[in-house]
């Protein structure tokens, strides 16, 4: 917390004659990215993880693939985007048609979209794993299995 509070602290330029800016900061009690609801299925309680569904029906990594292989960038695309993909593609590896995320020890996690991303958190949570932990534990469960996505 004193990190972050550091960190935003040093964004702003102050001059002697003027007041003080008013930072505003909320704690929330999870991550935002990784909400964990309840829902009832046939009378129990079951938990589940809430991705976010993909807008057009395209994967969140449909960019960076794109740009990794014709170097092509969204029509939308500010020059801020740009710049964001072009520091993101090498962290990433296209082989064929699959597209991987480089770990920090070079090892390759293959990329999957929210469908895929949410049989697999059934699978380890609830299937043949029957990890049952929380998100931490199931990330990196998932990680060491192969498996990526952006919002886990």
């Amino acid at each position: 917390m004193v990190n972050t509070l550091a960190t935003l602290a040093s964004m702003f330029q102050l001059s002697p004659h003027r007041d003080l800016l008013y930072i505003e900061f909320r704690c929330h009690g999870r991550p935002a990215h990784c909400c964990v609801i309840e829902e009832e299925k046939d009378g129990k309680p079951t938990h589940c993880c809430v991705i976010e569904e993909e807008k057009d029906d395209k994967p969140w990594y449909f960019d960076i693939k794109r740009y990794i292989e014709d170097k092509e960038y969204p029509l939308e695309a500010s020059n801020n985007d740009k710049r964001m993909l072009r520091r993101l593609a090498p962290s990433f590896f296209l082989s064929g048609n699959i597209l991987y995320k480089r770990n920090h020890d070079m090892v390759l996690l293959r990329c999957v979209d929210a469908r895929e991303a949410e049989q697999i958190l059934v699978e380890v949570h609830e299937g043949s794993f029957e990890t049952h932990a929380n998100g931490h534990a199931m990330a990196r469960k998932i990680l060491r299995m192969g498996y990526y996505w952006l919002t886990m």
